[in-house]
């Protein structure tokens, strides 16, 4: 009954839809054609103008933003100057719809919609539903782009799934960048930034024509510096720190009119004492008042004259005693070939990248040398090629047709150690083994493993677009893939007093036994679009569309328990969506909105759940029945005057468990149960409602040295509702909901010569929580958003 109710709402919602787009057909609109002198934010272009919207993520074109019936916003190189963001979490503040959840650069997971990777800790043998594209390659591992990003044209997020033209693991939808093209006219841009916490930033990009017509180079680079926001009490040392230098080179040649070849390399090195536990809270009881057998607190307590942590968050302060660490590199060449047949244009786009991570963990996040080591070491590889061809004529009938391949590897390696304190630490008061023999089994101990999961995709595309009137246009595509997969794993006993004895075996094996397998399997999946657009008026826009997408089956590369099969099941993804488009006013008015509904079977998930009769957890991936989102989405802009302008944009995403039945339990009724029934829940990690607001305002100041002087401002708020970030939906890990407000305010010329403002983020100093874990020994843990940070930056352009 309630999915039926539900299915009638949709309809009301689309039958509004409707309605709302004949009561903009009637508004006054400007049919001139725009000349496309700019590229802007949807939610930000300055339409006194009339600046057209340039996306080619869509359809692998060129088009106007505004004529494209998918639902997807666009950040330009111009807003993300004006909030300082170049990375991707910081990126998402401006796109309600996406969210980033990073425990650390390699455990970071994208959702779009809600959709798209669950909020516990990445697995190897894992895709992720939302597909990250710099200069049209594929970055198989998030990781990779959590650099710093460097010299950007324009980011596009496009929402829902996108299988028919970027892959079957696109279900929720893509974030697709595109940097700067080499320029023939000499060119230079640059800026010092320095900030409050050590914060200091130096970006530049110089641009120049070596053989005039025929080849030019674009060089790029950035430097980022920035002391840590929390405090290690036990180390006396900052922690969360941040250094990051980045530096991309591009070619551009072009030997005839008609044939242009591009050849990018890229090099980024990051390091970061990351990360460091900050202890939030603790609970001596389950939900019900019972007492939590071996809590924290009572493990503590064991300790003569250890002394416990504060428990205050926001003092920023933890208590570590081990080494720690989040250092990454990332590189990789690529190569595109555009050679125009005249009434079609060929692509052909080559990549090789490499991703190596290397991180270090106190796994137990307190002063005493319990968990010595808990990290996951990874070499990541991949080749891409892809070859399309699109036609380029205005014709009533356009088409893109290609194919694509994509080989992929990374290799594993695991540390586990354990220190002088495991065993009074982990040993149960009910354990019929004696201390010593607790010791004797953890004290030094130390496990390794090794993990490679293998992915082999060849894929076949085709999209076509019929233009059935002036006014009416019909989408459809398919893309057939065929992949194969396989992986090992093994963890193999390295450190420790007498390793072949029984009784400590027996210790050991619950935290990390020894452990060996290989599995494979063969994937074959179709794609799907259909999608049918009404331009309504010369500047409205409404459309219906029905996406079939596919993820990626995964790889169980961990220890399993016994009946849990290594390979886990691709997703299968059904997405309608009705959406409308919209400007008025001479197009200074912008207003696009998009009702969905996206249902997934075989849902990947990871789960976390308490060994038997132990005091360990274990983690490993299982597929879900079913799950559903479903909500809408919309954003305006306003250009009042040439010199002030507003923007805003607001997202409403249902996500829930249609059915799950066998989920593990939360860590407060663990002593009721070790499953429980999830169904109609909503999904960790998915706010109900996330909203922005922003404007933009200018006045000229007169002249100077013959310069046009002008005052500049900005300012944005966005917010958050509260959501969940535990795989079993805790009341432990339910993070409060946020906003947050950054501001901006300047003086610069005319020609561009100087730009300096100050800055401010978090304006207002809000304490945030990014993510909260509950552990069964009822110690809650959490990730602390940025406070406030504050400076100046100096830009020039010449």
């Amino acid at each position: 009954m309630s999915q039926f109710l539900s299915s009638i709402a949709f309809r009301r919602a689309a039958l509004g839809t409707t309605a709302l787009a004949g009561l903009i057909a009637a508004l006054p609109v400007n049919a001139e054609e725009v000349e496309v002198n700019d590229v802007s934010s949807v939610a930000e272009t300055s339409a006194a103008e009339g600046p057209a919207i340039i996306v080619t993520s869509s359809r692998r074109r060129d088009e106007n933003a505004q004529d494209v019936p998918i639902a997807l916003s666009v950040v330009s190189a111009e807003a993300l100057e004006k909030r300082g963001d170049y990375t991707l979490g910081q990126i998402q503040q401006q796109v309600p719809s996406l969210q980033v959840f990073s425990f650390n650069p390699r455990n970071t997971n994208v959702n779009i919609r809600g959709l798209g990777s669950n909020v516990a800790l990445t697995n190897d043998g894992l895709e992720n539903g939302v597909g990250f594209y710099i200069d049209n390659v594929y970055y198989g591992r998030v990781g990779l782009a959590q650099f710093d990003l460097v010299d950007l044209d324009r980011i596009e997020v496009l929402r829902g799934p996108q299988g028919t033209l970027f892959g079957k693991n696109t279900t929720s939808g893509v974030i697709n960048i595109t940097s700067r093209a080499p320029s023939f006219s000499p060119e230079f841009s640059g800026e010092v930034s320095y900030g409050n916490y050590g914060y200091t930033q130096f970006r530049a990009s110089a641009s120049a024509g070596l053989v005039p017509d025929l080849v030019a180079v674009r060089i790029s680079g950035a430097l980022t510096n920035r002391d840590g926001f929390l405090y290690n009490t036990t180390t006396q040392t900052d922690a969360q720190d941040y250094y990051n230098a980045s530096v991309r080179g591009q070619v551009l040649i072009t030997p005839s009119d008609n044939l242009e070849v591009k050849l990018i390399g890229d090099y980024s090195h990051q390091k970061q004492k990351f990360a460091l536990t900050v202890f939030v809270d603790h609970h001596e009881t389950y939900e019900n008042g019972a007492t939590i057998p071996n809590n924290f607190l009572a493990r503590a307590a064991r300790f003569s004259g250890y002394t416990l942590p504060s428990f205050k968050p926001f003092d920023r302060e933890g208590e570590a005693d081990g080494h720690y660490q989040a250092n990454m590199e990332g590189y990789g060449v690529s190569g595109q070939v555009d050679w125009d047949l005249g009434s079609a244009k060929l692509t052909s786009i080559t990549a090789y990248r490499w991703w190596d991570w290397y991180p270090a963990n106190d796994g137990d996040g307190t002063s005493l040398p319990i968990t010595t080591a808990a990290q996951q070491e990874n070499l990541q590889r991949q080749f891409s090629q892809e070859l399309r061809v699109a036609s380029d004529n205005d014709g009533p009938v356009s088409y893109v047709v290609g194919a694509y391949y994509f080989w992929q590897t990374v290799r594993g390696y695991g540390s586990f150690g354990y220190g002088s304190a495991a065993g009074l630490w982990n040993r149960p008061p009910s354990s019929s083994l004696s201390l010593d023999v607790w010791n004797n089994a953890l004290d030094g101990f130390t496990a390794e493993s090794y993990s490679e999961p293998v992915t082999k995709s060849l894929a076949g595309f085709g999209q076509l677009d019929w233009a059935i009137t002036d006014n009416i246009k019909l989408t459809g595509g398919l893309r057939y893939t065929h992949e194969k997969k396989s992986g090992t794993f093994e963890q193999w006993w390295t450190g420790g007093t007498d390793l072949a004895d029984p009784t400590l075996a027996l210790i050991r094996g619950q935290f990390n036994p020894v452990t060996s397998y290989e599995t494979s399997f063969t994937d074959n999946s179709l794609s799907g679009l259909a999608s049918l657009s009404w331009k309504v008026a010369e500047d409205a826009l409404l459309y219906a569309s029905y996406s079939r997408g596919n993820k990626s089956g995964g790889l169980n590369l961990a220890t399993l328990p016994a009946g849990i099969s290594p390979d886990v099941a691709p997703e299968k993804v059904d997405a309608y969506e009705l959406g409308f488009k919209s400007q008025a006013f001479d197009r200074r008015l912008t207003l696009n909105g998009a009702f969905y509904w996206t249902e997934i079977s075989d849902y990947q998930t990871a789960i976390t759940e308490q060994v038997a009769n132990t005091v360990t957890f274990r983690q490993y991936i299982a597929n879900i029945p079913r799950v559903r989102s479903r909500g809408f989405e919309a954003d305006a802009s306003f250009a009042a005057s040439d010199r002030f302008s507003l923007y805003g944009s607001i997202a409403y995403a249902d996500a829930s468990y249609i059915e799950y039945t066998n989920a593990p339990q939360a860590v407060e009724r663990l002593n009721i149960s070790g499953i429980q029934d999830l169904s109609g829940e909503p999904l960790p990690g998915v706010p109900r409602f996330t909203y922005t607001l922003g404007a933009d305002a200018n006045t000229p100041l007169g002249d100077w040295d013959g310069r046009g002087l002008e005052l500049y401002a900005h300012a944005d708020w966005s917010h958050r509702s509260s959501f969940n970030t535990s795989s079993s939906n805790s009341a432990w890990a339910q993070v409060p909901g946020y906003g947050l407000a950054n501001a901006r305010i300047g003086l610069r010329s005319d020609d561009g010569l100087f730009d300096i403002s100050i800055w401010a983020k978090n304006l207002f100093d809000k304490d945030y929580f990014s993510t909260l874990s509950a552990a069964n020994t009822g110690a809650i843990t959490g990730q602390l958003g940025e406070p406030r940070t504050y400076g100046v930056t100096l830009r020039t352009k010449l």
